[in-house]
């Protein structure tokens, strides 16, 4: 299916030196790759979410105070 996108000039032009790259005349299939790309990406988000969501309740609640109070601690120290 043939559609119209809004890209930036440079967006556009490191598109077309990754497809003359590749030895592409156009970049449509770079436009494809990426949107399937970010499409999976999504699905494997909303699927690591969903799984999250099943373990609600799943651990004691001491274990989960623990476990909280270690991913503050480790916030407070990441770069």
């Amino acid at each position: 299916m043939r559609t119209t996108i809004e890209m930036s000039d440079d967006i556009r032009g490191r598109l077309l030196e990754i497809a003359a790259r590749r030895g592409m005349k156009g970049f449509s299939n770079l436009v494809q790759e990426a949107l399937e790309t970010y499409l999976a990406d999504r699905d494997s988000e909303n699927e690591r979410v969903r799984r999250a969501v099943l373990l609600k309740g799943a651990f004691r609640e001491k274990d989960a105070n623990n476990m909280r109070e270690v991913i503050h601690a480790l916030r407070r120290v990441a770069p």
